[in-house]
């Protein structure tokens, strides 16, 4: 069996239909868990639940659409939630630690390095890290499918084995199963394709925030990044044990992918953009199949301000993402000497270059 696994469990899963925490299928998952640990794997928890445990106890009649609502359900929810597992882990012998994280955490590069630093220790003391977004401070709204992206990137982060995304549909269906009994289930995906993506339905349930789509982005960061996924139902005993088989009841995204190095997943799923540069076809394809650095002869155009040392997009000629890089020069100059040869670069800028590429390619990752 796999030796380190991030399992993701939703909150529908988790809730009651009318709201509350639903503390057996708190004692349910853990034992799975539990079960896991027993075979020898690793396992870090990414879980939802907040805002749906915590909306009842705080005296809202359903759960509450204001962010400030969502924010105040979130502080009394996430203890509720905490404490759950903890008691559900004690019965195993085991210990589970809190992690509450932001996006912003996620875009400095020192304070993930931190965060992983920290999860090797918890995992090498055989705790399980039980990871959340950080819902009362966060400042963006709480959209569903934080925690999908949580758990990708916490997958790629610590190099799991397989990340498993738990809901309340057992995989991926040609069209929704509940409204068509001939839709079809998907049991492998081994690219996700813009087909893929059509057939992706909306909200599943009212506890909840979302729908299968954002398990898709979750899916294609993480596979992108060397881990493959699963994502489906476990209702059952021994559930969770098949899904690390390939057995469970669900759908498996696989990939081909080696694991990216923790410079390269930041840079492409983490860091935060200032600008973005529109190159030619040339450069797309010196960046994306050649294996080059971007010259400043294959810049179209400029768009945001940003400085030296930046992260910045860069779009293709019909203006689609090809990938992100570091750039080597301000905005400012950059203006000046797009679209012009290398030694007329060193004609312009003089003194001013200390390296040619815009993107060196040991500083770039392709996203396309």
């Amino acid at each position: 069996m796999s030796t380190r696994l991030v399992v993701k469990i939703g909150s529908s899963s988790l809730t009651a239909a009318e709201g509350g925490l639903n503390r057996d299928a708190v004692a349910f998952f853990a034992s799975e868990i539990a079960d896991l640990r027993r075979s020898g794997c690793e396992v870090l928890l990414v879980t939802s639940g907040a805002v749906a445990a915590g909306f009842r106890s705080i005296g809202y009649p359903a759960r509450p659409k204001q962010l400030h609502e969502k924010q105040a359900a979130a502080a009394v929810g996430q203890a509720l939630l905490m404490q759950a597992y903890q008691e559900a882990f004690s019965a195993h012998g085991l210990t589970a630690a809190q992690i509450l994280l932001t996006r912003t955490d996620f875009r400095s590069r020192r304070a993930m390095n931190n965060a992983s630093m920290t999860v090797e220790e918890l995992l090498r003391q055989g705790v399980i890290p039980v990871f959340n977004e950080n819902d009362t401070v966060s400042v963006d709204e709480l959209k569903f499918g934080d925690n999908d992206m949580l758990s990708a990137l916490v997958a790629n982060l610590l190099k799991a084995s397989r990340l498993l995304m738990l809901t309340d549909i057992d995989g991926l269906y040609s069209s929704d199963p509940r409204n068509n009994p001939d839709a079809v289930r998907y049991r492998l995906i081994e690219q996700i394709t813009p087909e893929i993506y059509s057939i992706a339905g909306g909200a599943g349930s009212s506890v909840g925030t979302g729908g299968m789509r954002s398990k898709i982005d979750a899916a294609k960061i993480a596979t992108r990044g060397g881990v493959p996924v699963f994502v489906g139902r476990v209702t059952e005993p021994g559930d969770l044990r098949l899904a690390v088989k390939d057995e469970g009841k669900g759908t498996y995204f696989a990939t081909t992918l080696s694991s990216l190095p923790v410079k390269k997943q930041w840079l492409g799923f983490m860091s935060t953009p200032l600008g973005s540069l529109i190159v030619d076809a040339g450069a797309e394809e010196a960046l994306v199949h050649g294996g080059h650095s971007l010259l400043p002869v294959g810049v179209r155009e400029v768009q945001g301000s940003f400085h030296t040392g930046d992260v910045v997009e860069v779009l293709g000629p019909d203006s689609k993402l090809l990938g992100r890089g570091i750039v080597n020069y301000d905005d400012a100059q950059l203006r000046i000497i797009r679209g012009l040869p290398s030694g007329e670069v060193m004609r312009q800028l003089g003194e001013e270059v200390h390296r040619l590429e815009v993107i060196h390619r040991d500083e770039w990752i392709t996203l396309k």
